[in-house]
């Protein structure tokens, strides 16, 4: 059962990805982008981290997908749908992807196949803590900075002009 739950989700969150990207609509991207947290926070799971699960859900298709949806309503999309669509940002699309998938073929056959991890015995929550606040504080820092600068700039560049 483990085998079949693996693959099923492993396979709705790659189609969750290519929707992510597929979809002209951005609110459309935006919840298949649920569906992708969604199908990890379930591999998560299925590893026995259940505190990473609730994470996920709670953080992840949570509260950033409540922030993107809100960045999402605040742009002006009728302006977005006017645009013309250009075959220069599709060859480089291309390109970046044919470049990608090469890179990631090379990486998928140098790297030998890891054994599997013993199942953790007891609960690493206080150790992930101390890992997040001592090791990674720095980066997690400097995500919420980026989050904060971002929505701010789309506040004010969605701003209209009061006359």
């Amino acid at each position: 059962m483990d085998f079949f739950l693996f693959w099923f989700f492993s396979l709705l969150m790659l189609a969750g990805g290519v929707s992510v990207i597929a979809n002209r609509n951005p609110v459309a991207s935006a919840l298949s982008l649920v569906v992708v947290l969604v199908a990890v926070a379930f591999l998560f799971l299925q590893l026995g981290a259940t505190f990473l699960f609730a994470v996920q859900i709670i953080v992840g298709a949570g509260a950033v997908m409540v922030l993107f949806l809100f960045i999402i309503m605040l742009l002006d999309l009728r302006a977005e749908a006017r645009k013309k669509f250009r075959f220069l940002g599709l060859a480089a699309g291309t390109t970046v992807g044919i470049c990608f998938g090469f890179q990631l073929w090379r990486v998928l056959v140098a790297t030998p196949a890891p054994a599997p991890l013993p199942p953790p015995a007891g609960s690493d929550i206080p150790r992930l803590g101390a890992l997040l606040f001592e090791q990674y504080i720095l980066p997690i820092e400097t995500v919420a900075v980026l989050l904060l600068v971002a929505m701010i700039g789309v506040v004010l560049l969605s701003k209209k002009e009061i006359e």
